[in-house]
């Protein structure tokens, strides 16, 4: 991180959350960690996260990948120097080995010059069709422990000193 000693670590975290606010929770409980806004891509120029030491970049997942207005936000970004990023995600079903979400967009942090330093995924209610017709899966989700995971995760994130 660029963190400058004796100053405290700017960060931003980018949040699409659409469906039923579980992506906004994570987002907003790495941001109470990381003392990190927390912006939706539309309330953000793209120029402005070259101000940041630590970049998030994350949202639910759409038919097996982030929400479009979120990839389109980053497909929009000015390339950077090895500014440090990091993913996360919510999603109704776990990670399938032959779709890695956060993966796939690390790799398109990483073309536009960031350094992806970790990712998270959990699970979120989600009742996207045909999930709708039995109520949704993943009821509850993300849970208590969830939470604390993905504060214990923001804690990783922070450099020490």
């Amino acid at each position: 991180m660029r963190k400058r000693k004796g100053q405290p670590m700017n960060a931003t975290i980018v949040c699409t959350s659409v469906s039923h606010g579980n992506t906004m929770r994570i987002a907003e409980t790495m941001g109470q960690v990381l003392r990190a806004r927390v912006v939706d891509p539309e309330q953000v120029d793209p120029a402005d996260l070259s101000g940041s030491d630590l970049v998030g970049f994350g949202s639910g997942i759409f038919n097996m990948n982030f929400h479009p207005r979120l990839r389109d936000f980053i497909e929009s970004l000015p390339t950077v120097d090895g500014q440090a990023a990091f993913v996360f995600a919510t999603s109704g079903l776990p990670e399938p080995p032959f779709k890695r979400y956060t993966r796939d967009l690390a790799r398109a942090l990483e073309r536009k010059g960031y350094d992806v330093v970790d990712t998270f995924i959990c699970r979120g209610y989600d009742t996207w069709f045909p999930f709708r017709i039995v109520g949704g899966v993943a009821k509850g989700r993300p849970t208590a422990a969830e939470l604390d995971a993905a504060r214990q995760f923001a804690e990783r994130l922070r450099p020490a000193g």
